[in-house]
Order: structure tokens, then sequence, then C-alpha cells
């Protein structure tokens, strides 16, 4: 459940609801990084040893990095920058205004595009790393299974993609509960740990961390690459704020979430003063041996949580990318009838399924696979700081000074964790680098094609005016029924109607010219849905706007064309599209390996009659030539 942007603030019963829920969706991928971000640090590519100093240090940089991250960054400030209710980065991109001339992207809207392109790459690690983390468990219980351990974790991944085509609405009920017994869990070994050695306590004294740094130079700073796996989960957060809101959001994190991570974190690290041979897996080894396996049980199905909430995380994520026209059509399947967020999209759960796989078989543990976590993570932190910057100083008005002084708060947080992590690009860093310069190139290349096209149709399209005066002058034969011409341009006839009445010679009795928009917010009220507006000569003008956060049903909007006195009949209604065949020539609009990628798009997106929803019976395609 989720309250409607603009709802009174959730109180009571329902803030607790909102609150329990955004454990689950909101909490699950920073929830499980105890399964690997201290072992990354002690047994990891870093080594460190389990002494009182490093631990200490260790530990002070944990929680100063979920303070000033987590507490301070996402949540105090992030989390105001929220576009009707939505957040994300394409949600603050789109809140900022991002610029760009004939498709050309400005260095704003560059960046905004890069973030989320650095979120695919996040979304493939967080569900490998989290399950092949929760499974190593049982190389302490089974010490022989751990060449198991790779195919074991493949195993839970096929069976979690398989499971997305049947929604997960039934599931995702399951999220609240599962990750509450895991945070309650994680927070009772944390304190065994406390217990054992209460000294830890003291780490969240920062002197500690200056020190640790002051002992360690370089060899420090390369820490914080570790250091940083505790707060991957920072953009998650912001991203599903629309389903939760801010109060339920920050509830969950002070009321819950945060004070069992640092119980865990710090239970950690007292284990391993006490029991230095736990270094090899510090979380697992809390556990007293009748727990293991519980306790495994507990980290796959929250492992499986945090997975699920990153692969509905790049289903949304790609949605407001179709909408925002930087994405081709891809299919959208609708999974709940009461949830509007609940959707499935194959293609997407395709590349995501193989991706994972990839990741597992390459890198076979989550300490290998860790080196090539935290890239992606902090450079999108660092891009998210700056589009926050441009929120603060050109929309919400705010002074250089107020403006400038927060940005390099974060800033002096983030640009050290980034650096920290360069580090990891040859050892794997490269893999989300490479999927996010694929995804912006793609992004980039969609939208620039695209805005070349709709020059080249716009040039090919008469006034609307001109058109109707000529209808008027020379009437063509007039046929019984409706006609409905999409057309993306409200200010022009489309081509597809001038060639149908070209090669036809008759129009029907009543004609819609039909544009569907896109508005830079989440969502349009419905009383805001539609203009109708009566041409004259039988021809009507309609203009649908859609928010980026939602998918176009053209049925429907014709349906609802009936309140402003126009009755649509679907079975005595035909739809007009057109196909356009992309020929290249050298012109230097756009480089030739780019207008080939373009063109390989454009063939391979999903059909505007089954995007729209239009009954497949009723559309007529006319296809055209044009030289782009």
């Amino acid at each position: 459940m989720s309250a409607p942007p603009g709802a009174a603030a959730p109180r009571g019963r329902a803030l607790a609801a909102l609150s329990f829920g955004a454990l689950g969706v909101v909490y699950g991928d920073i929830g499980t990084s105890p399964l690997y971000a201290l072992k990354e640090a002690f047994s990891g590519h870093i080594g460190l040893a389990p002494n009182p100093a490093d631990v200490l240090g260790v530990l002070s940089l944990v929680f100063w990095a979920l303070t000033l991250v987590i507490s301070v960054k996402y949540i105090g400030f992030i989390l105001r920058a929220d576009n009707h209710g939505e957040g994300g980065i394409l949600a603050l991109l789109a809140l900022v205004g991002p610029e760009s001339h004939r498709g050309r992207l400005g260095a704003v809207t560059a960046a905004g595009l890069f973030g989320a392109a650095l979120l695919y790459g996040d979304g493939l690690i967080t569900p490998a790393i989290s399950v092949l983390g929760a499974m190593e468990g049982l190389e302490l219980a089974t010490p022989g299974i751990a060449p198991l351990v790779p195919w074991l974790a493949a195993g839970v991944l096929v069976l979690l993609f398989w499971m997305q085509k049947r929604g997960t609405e039934r599931v995702g009920r399951l999220f609240g509960p599962i990750t509450a017994v895991w945070f309650v869990a994680i927070a009772l070994l944390g304190i065994r740990g406390i217990v054992a050695h209460p000294g830890v306590l003291g780490a969240v004294w920062p002197g500690h961390a200056v020190r640790f740094f002051a002992e360690h130079g370089m060899a420090g700073f390369v820490v914080l690459g570790a250091v940083v796996l505790v707060v991957t989960g920072g953009e998650a957060l912001y991203a599903d704020m629309g389903h939760f809101g801010r109060r339920p959001i920050r509830l969950a994190w002070f009321g819950a979430v945060l004070p069992a991570l640092l119980l865990n974190y710090f239970g950690q690290g007292a284990w391993l003063l006490e029991h230095p041979e736990a270094v090899r897996n510090p979380f697992f080894a809390l556990a007293p041996r009748w727990a293991l396996y519980p306790m495994i049980a507990i980290g796959t199905l929250a492992a499986i949580v945090a997975s699920q909430a990153l692969i509905s995380g790049a289903y949304s994520l790609t949605r407001q990318a179709i909408q925002l026209g930087l994405c081709p059509r891809l299919t959208v399947v609708h999974t709940s009838e009461t949830q509007y967020g609940q959707i499935y999209m194959p293609e997407v759960n395709r590349a995501l399924a193989v991706g994972c796989l990839a990741l597992v078989a390459g890198f076979r543990t989550s300490g290998d696979l860790a080196a090539a976590y935290g890239i992606a993570v902090t450079l999108t932190m660092v891009i998210t700081a700056l589009l926050f910057h441009r929120l603060m100083r050109v929309t919400w008005g705010w002074g250089a000074a107020a403006a400038g002084g927060i940005t390099l708060l974060f800033l002096a947080v983030d640009v050290p964790l980034f650096a920290a992590n360069i580090h990891k690009i040859p050892d794997g860093g490269w893999f989300p680098l490479v999927i996010a310069a694929g995804a912006f190139t793609l992004m980039a290349t969609w939208k620039r094609g695209r805005a070349l096209l709709a020059d080249i149709m716009r040039r090919n399209t008469l006034p609307v005016d001109l058109f109707l005066e000529d209808i008027r002058r020379n009437p063509p034969t007039r046929v019984p029924g409706t006609a409905v011409f999409m057309t993306g341009d409200p200010e022009g006839i489309p081509a597809v109607m001038l060639h149908h009445l070209k090669h036809n010679k008759v129009l029907h009795e009543r004609v819609l010219l039909m544009s569907v928009m896109t508005e830079a917010v989440p969502r349009v009220p419905e009383a805001d849905r539609e203009s109708l507006r009566d041409l004259g000569q039988g021809f009507h003008q309609v203009v649908a706007r859609y928010g980026f956060m939602e998918t176009p049903d053209v049925p429907a909007l014709l349906r609802s064309l009936t309140e402003h006195g126009l009755e649509v009949k679907l079975p005595e209604t035909s739809f007009y599209l057109g196909r356009e065949t992309l020929i290249i020539t050298p012109r230097r609009t756009m480089a030739r390996w780019r207008k080939r990628i373009f063109a390989i798009l454009t063939r391979n997106a999903r059909s505007a009659t089954a995007f729209f929803g239009l009954p497949p019976g009723r559309v007529v395609e006319l296809g055209a030539q044009i030289q782009f």
C-alpha cells in the first residue's frame, strides 16, 4: 500500500503499516550488506588484521558512513526532492528540468542519464552478491560444500527470475515480515557479540577513524572500498519513496533498520576481537551452531527480497525511460489489478537474469564480486549530489552559500568513497561501468535519433488549418465509422493520414487526431488526462497526457471521451499507424554507427499496437521509407 501524492501524512496504523512494508522493499538491499561488508574488510582483498585498533577504526568508518550518507544525506535531504511524491534519479532529473536541443544532451541531462544507467549495473550485482553471501554460510556448516555454492546460488537466481512473470504482489506481502525477522535476527546476533566485548561501542568516537587513516595511510584509504558496501542501498531508498512516502521511510530507518545494522556490525567486530579465527566469515560466525542453518535460510530469503527490490526497480526505471523518450517501447505487463506499480518486463527480466548468472559464474564468491561492487554505487551518489545542488539553486532558489555548503558536505564523503573504489576497476569494477556505458549510449542514441526523426516527420506534415481548408474546398468521399490517427505532433496532420488520403481517396465520417504526451511528473490526475477539441469537418483533436510512471491505455482513453460528449465505439473504429523504414545516408546529423544502432532499436521496438493497447484487428499500418 502507498499514500497517494498530495494525501495527508499517514498516522497511527497507516503509518505503522507503511513503515513495516518499507522494511522489505526499501531496505532489502542495505539490510543484507552485513553478509559481506565486514568480511570484505578483514578477509577479502584488503585483508586487515582483526586487532583492536583496526577493528575500532573500521567500525568507526562504518558508523559515520551510515550516519553521513544515509541518515544525513538521503534521509535528511535527498528525500525532500520528491517529484509529486516520486523519487529516483530520473524523477530528480525531471524535477531539475533536463535540458536538450533537438535531442542533444546538455551536461545536466547527460549526468542524470549516466547515473540512471549506473543503476542497471547495481541491479545486476546486488542479486548475485546477496544470494552468494547468504549461501556461503553453508561453507561453515558443511565445509565440503564450497564448490557447490555458486551452483546453488545460480539455482536460487534462476527460480527468482522465473517467478517474475507470475507477479510479485503475493510474494511482496511477505517482504515486510521476512525482512522484519531478518533485522531482529541480525540485531540479536550483534548483541551476542557486543556482550562478549562491549568495548567496541567506543568506535562511535570519530577519533578511531582518524587514527586508522593516520596509521595505514593509503592502505587505510583503500578500506573505504569495503566500507562503501554498508551504504549501497541509498539510491534504492530514494527511488522507492513513491511507494511509501517520506515519513514511513524515515521511521523505519531510525526505528528499526539503523539500530539493527549498527548492532550487527559492532557485534561482528566484537566477535573478531574475541575470536580472530572468525575472520573468514564474521557474520555467520556470530550465530550459535544450532542457529547456523536457520540463519542461512533467513539470509537467503532476505537476499531474495533485496534482489526482488532491485529487479522491480529496474522495471520501474525502464518504464520511466520509455515514457521520457529515452528507450524504445518494451513489453510492460501489469501483474496486479490493485497495485499500479506491480509490473513485469520480460525483455528486462531476461537481460538481468543472463547478467546475474554470468556474474555468479565469473566471480563465484561474494568476496570476488565485492571487488566489482561499489564503483557504480558511489558514482551514482556523486551524480545525485550534483543534481541536488542544481535543484537547490535553480528550482528551489536557495542561495549559493547554503546550497554550496550542503553540496560540499555531500561530496566530502561521496568523492573519497568513489576514489577508494577506482582501484577495483581492473578486478571487476569495469563490469558495471561497461553496463552503464552501454545503457547510456543506447538511451542517448535513442533520444537523439527520435528527435532527428521527429524533425524529418515534422517537415512532411501539413498544418491542421491548411489541411482542413483544403478538405472544405475539395471534400473527399466519406465512409461510415471512426478513424484514429496517432501523431506525435498535435499541430500538424500526420504523414500517415496524407498517405491514406492520397492512395485510398476516402476519409471516415469522424476522424480523431490523437497525440499521447508524456509530462515531467510521475502521474497526471484523471481530471487532466485528456483534452478534446472539435476542429470541424468531422475532425477532432485529442491530446492525452500521462506521467512518466504511467503506461498509456488508448482504448480506455477513448471510452472516457463519452464524458466530453464524444462516443467512440471501438468495434467500429479503425486505428492508423505509421511504420518507418530507415534508409541510412551519409548526412552528418549523427555518427553512422549510432544511426545503425538507432535503426536496430527501431526495428526491434515493441509495436505501437501492443504498447498503446490497441485492438490488433482494428489497426492499419502504412509504411514509409525515410532517409535518415
